[in-house]
């Protein structure tokens, strides 16, 4: 399913040039890597249901949001993501998110193909109480290696948020995090235009593969499904202002009781009965 598909997020540069690493003097504007349309600021509530409702919570949804830019490019309406989380030696961040800590981060490299020719993105995910604030910076699969060992960004003919990149580095450096594991899924999103921005996700097929390498990957083999998902569907409300009117009537008809879910968090757990990872976590 992953291997084959890949969400075409972004125009694909011309053959052989997003590979190709400039030299410092070389003239001429750097290139971006395409809009970021991701809610940076914003609340998020999350829910896990039955396919049965995601299939009715979807039409409801229908008529006051339309599917995302990058859902409508697919032929089956959804696209892959992979995340590659790095934490520290005894898992500190999964520790804070399955305690429940009001301020907490975690620090991935996301990728939506194993294109090497389409961007990476560093994201630091703050949690502050109620609020979710997420900072990415675009680089290209090549970068992704040396940055994760703490080097600078060397000079490149695209733009980058040199700032995230430093940020996310000190928080890596602060607890000597390493790549742990990586998650994928696949997703089916609707996106409001209006000023207060509504996203409404479901996520399915959740998977994750422990990992040392620092290599953000959709395909290849040591994938292992995550059970949270075998039956279920991760529904996430994500908005920036106020909650809509029509928000809390779907939320009401359908009976949605919000939960604490962290993809990151419960693939970590699962690895761990497996005995998978080390150190393991304690109860």
């Amino acid at each position: 399913m992953f291997e084959s598909r890949s969400a075409e997020r972004y125009p694909k540069p011309k053959a052989g040039a997003a590979r190709r690493r400039p030299n410092a003097g070389e003239a001429g504007k750097p290139r971006e890597l395409g809009a970021d349309r991701t809610l940076g600021c914003r609340h998020e509530l999350k829910y896990h249901i039955a396919e049965s409702k995601a299939v009715a919570v979807a039409r409801f949804v229908s008529p006051f949001l339309q599917l995302d830019r990058y859902c409508k490019l697919q032929r089956s309406g959804d696209y892959p993501i992979v995340s590659l989380y790095v934490d520290s030696e005894d898992l500190q961040l999964c520790r804070e998110s399955l305690r429940g800590h009001k301020n907490r981060f975690k620090l991935r490299i996301r990728s939506y193909t194993d294109d090497p020719d389409y961007p990476r993105f560093f994201e630091i995910k703050r949690r502050l109480n109620t609020i979710i604030i997420k900072s990415r910076a675009r680089v290209m699969d090549y970068d992704v290696p040396a940055l994760l060992a703490g080097r600078s960004l060397p000079p490149q003919d695209y733009t980058a948020d040199v700032k995230t990149i430093d940020q996310f580095q000190f928080y890596m450096n602060s607890i000597r995090a390493r790549p742990v594991v990586l998650v994928r899924y696949m997703r089916q999103a609707y996106e409001g235009d209006s000023h207060n921005r509504v996203r409404v996700t479901f996520d399915r097929h959740l998977a994750y593969n422990v990992t040392r390498l620092p290599e953000v990957r959709l395909g290849g083999s040591g994938w292992r499904q995550n059970p949270y998902t075998v039956n279920g569907v991760v529904l996430e409300i994500k908005y920036t202002g106020h909650f809509p009117v029509w928000l809390s009537e779907m939320v009401r008809y359908f009976d949605l009781r919000q939960q604490s879910i962290s993809k990151y968090a419960s693939s970590i757990r699962e690895s761990c009965s497996l005995r998978f990872c080390a150190p393991q976590l304690g109860a």
